[in-house]
């Protein structure tokens, strides 16, 4: 994050001229020029130039966006095609890179402070032993005047009470948990994590790149009545081939997968936030939306809309030839990964910056409960703290840049593998291999641990217990004792380890 904050801007003076700049020094109303490949570096709106914008930083969204003359951008998102001059809305403070930062360090700041169990337990058990130990050897001894035996008894009950088996086998459980998810490709930064994770009371997801794969893939042809599917894709897959957006390269990809055998156009023009033109042996082929269709003067048969994706209408020889479906696709594991989550009694919740109909249809199909859609990076964090007062702690699964402020700031933060360096570093655990259904592992295994710490913690004082009585009452010996501490920790030992054994 902090690499996509601007150190310098290009300025463009009075005469005309571009001056470079330190970025703090630029202010609101400066015109700067933001070159095709450049980082646009400050909040503004463009004053000419006509661009695609990668604003996937932004938004985790990776269609690029059209903008032109009104447009407003963000300060992070990239130029890719087009020479922009923008104008400066906001200063380097308070653009949305900085942003970003700032929401990061806040949400760490607010994150939930965890008290681990064996802290908790240590601030009353170790006192209240000491305390009773000397209780024992004094109180007696003064009635009695038998300083010999009471001494003796209030040894063997520091013995027996000698936390060895808890502060040993408590301990070794988040270890052989944490050991165990591993093997699983799920890396635990500590046991807090994970003894956490036993308290969720909702699983939010992010959508691209976490629910979805963050690829585009070509899902239907719908040919017009006059044509075949593979006629309409191939032409339009041969047109495509010059272009670099990422609908074009998953048409290609597509028709080459079927097979296809591709002709490279002879010419070719690309019309920013519409599509192309190209002649394709002897044909003209027009691809791209509705926009393209209409300035073309194509007509459009009546169709249905369709439920998800993008739209990628072709045109052959000026009529209309049909149209490609082209959308994200949902990871295979995640419809059941969503179920399983779902029956541990935990609601499932989805934050993205993608639009409500695009977010709706993926929880539609996912069984995803609660969708809240159209969502910048700190505006995630302010739905997060919501659905904590609604569900109680939150663990969030993301893998953008723009998911930094969210996973630093849940109860739990969750980064794909195969996400942002950002987004790893703010989360607590990664899921290495980028699976959904590493997150109902990851809950199991969390449950799993911490019933073997409690079973460990149960055990040892249940054992301790009833020495403590025995010796208390005259039948226990300090080799009893010897065995309520070292013994018992052993066996608690060996339970703990049992942990990196289940199936």
């Amino acid at each position: 994050a902090i690499d996509m904050r601007p150190e310098v801007v290009h300025r463009v003076t009075a005469d005309g001229s571009t001056v470079t700049i330190p970025a703090k020094d630029a202010a609101a109303g400066d015109v700067v020029v933001v070159r095709v490949g450049d980082r646009i570096p400050l909040d503004g709106v463009v004053m000419t130039g006509e661009s695609l914008i990668d604003t996937s930083a932004m938004t985790g969204e990776p269609v690029p966006v059209i903008c032109r003359e009104g447009s407003e951008v963000l300060s992070g998102s990239i130029n890719t095609s087009g020479v922009l001059h923008v104008k400066v809305t906001k200063p380097l403070a308070e653009s949305m890179v900085t942003k970003i930062l700032e929401s990061v360090e806040r949400a760490a700041a607010r994150k939930p402070k965890i008290d681990r169990f064996i802290t908790r337990f240590s601030r009353i058990y170790t006192p209240a032993v000491v305390a009773i130990a000397a209780a024992t050897a004094i109180i007696p001894s003064l009635v009695t005047g038998q300083w010999h035996y009471w001494i003796y008894t209030a040894l063997t009950f520091l013995v027996i009470s000698c936390p060895c088996a808890l502060v040993l086998s408590v301990p070794l459980s988040f270890f052989a948990g944490i050991g165990a998810a591993s093997k699983q490709g799920i890396l635990f930064k500590g046991g807090i994590a994970m003894e956490q994770m036993k308290h969720i009371g909702a699983v939010v997801f992010d959508k691209t790149g976490t629910i979805t794969k963050g690829n585009f893939v070509v899902h239907q042809v719908v040919p017009a009545d006059n044509r075949s599917a593979d006629d309409v894709l191939c032409l339009c897959a041969s047109a495509e081939q010059a272009s670099n957006h990422p609908i074009a390269r998953s048409v290609v990809a597509q028709a080459c997968e079927q097979g296809l055998s591709l002709n490279e156009p002879s010419e070719m023009e690309e019309i920013a936030g519409q599509g192309l033109k190209a002649q394709v042996g002897s044909h003209s082929v027009l691809c791209g939306n509705r926009q393209l269709m209409d300035t073309c003067h194509i007509v459009l048969p009546a169709m249905d809309d369709v439920e998800y994706g993008s739209e990628l209408y072709v045109a052959i020889d000026g009529a209309y030839a049909g149209r490609l479906v082209i959308s994200d696709t949902i990871k295979e594991d995640a419809v059941d990964a969503v179920k399983a989550i779902s029956r541990m009694g935990i609601t499932t919740a989805m934050l993205t910056g993608d639009s409500q109909k695009a977010a709706d249809y993926i929880a539609s199909k996912t069984g995803i409960d609660d969708v809240r859609a159209k969502l910048l990076p700190q505006d995630k964090v302010n739905q997060m703290d919501a659905l904590r007062k609604q569900y109680g702690p939150v663990l969030f699964v993301g893998d953008g840049i723009n998911d930094a402020p969210v996973l630093a700031g849940a109860d739990v933060g969750a980064a794909m593998g195969s996400g942002a360096d950002a987004a790893v570093e703010a989360a607590d655990v990664v899921f290495m291999q980028s699976r959904v259904s590493a997150v109902p592992a990851a809950l199991h295994l969390s449950r799993e641990t911490m019933k073997i710490a409690m079973e460990n913690v149960v055990f040892a004082l249940g054992v301790k217990g009833v020495v403590m009585i025995a010796g208390f009452a005259g039948y226990a010996s300090m080799w009893a004792a010897v065995f309520a501490d070292s013994g018992v920790a052993a066996l608690c030992v060996l339970n703990s380890v049992r942990m990196l054994y289940k199936k």
